[in-house]
């Protein structure tokens, strides 16, 4: 799962929001540098990335790339199923993706002394160029495939598995509306177990 699944799987509740982003950044044990629910949050994101990887929706999703993007096709279906998300947003949440994202950047910036440099940057230039929410656009997508194969210690030209992506649109779609069911089930059962064992 890429950024916007991982913000709408932590909830409602802005700190675990914020370590559902910070799940990318933040590697290692956590050992109390956060708050406990922005740790709860980076526990979910790394939780939700682990169930993703292993869910045979997902697998069957990988394996309809082809062998030659078996490597690299994790990163193109996250990106991708963030993609599907956008499209489908009405039904996975009530507020509109707009209104979403703003909320999670106006909450971000009253935590900002929690955000590492790197995700700093990164909401930094999400919130300006308004990131998130043009993610239903394809030509955003293949953009941003383009730049994170960039990043790669070994460039790949990544935007390239749109061709065998979009022969498998409506399979993949299937895909992620399977996957995305049984995470937001998974999601929400951790944080009322969470809040459960917080409580005692």
């Amino acid at each position: 799962m890429n950024y916007l699944a991982h913000l709408l799987l932590s909830g409602p509740d802005p700190d675990w929001r914020l370590g559902g982003l910070l799940g990318d950044f933040v590697k290692g044990p956590l050992r109390g540098e956060f708050p406990p629910a922005i740790e709860a949050g980076i526990r979910l994101h790394r939780r939700i990335d682990a169930r993703s990887d292993a869910h045979p929706a997902y697998v069957d999703a990988l394996q309809r790339l082809g062998p030659e993007w078996r490597r690299y096709g994790g990163i193109v279906l996250d990106i991708w199923f963030d993609h599907l998300l956008s499209r489908q947003w009405d039904d996975w949440h009530p507020y509109s993706l707009d209104n979403f994202c703003d909320q999670c950047w106006r909450d971000f910036h009253a935590r900002r002394r929690y955000i590492p440099p790197g995700a700093r940057r990164f909401m930094q230039r999400a919130e300006q160029f308004r990131l998130l929410q043009s993610y239903p656009d394809r030509d955003v997508i293949a953009r941003t495939l383009e730049r994170v194969g960039q990043r790669l210690r070994r460039p790949v030209a990544l935007q390239a598995a749109l061709p065998a992506v979009t022969a498998a649109g409506e399979a993949l779609e299937r895909d992620f509306d399977l996957l995305f069911s049984d995470l937001m089930l998974d999601a929400r059962r951790f944080r009322e177990d969470f809040s459960g064992f917080d409580n005692k």
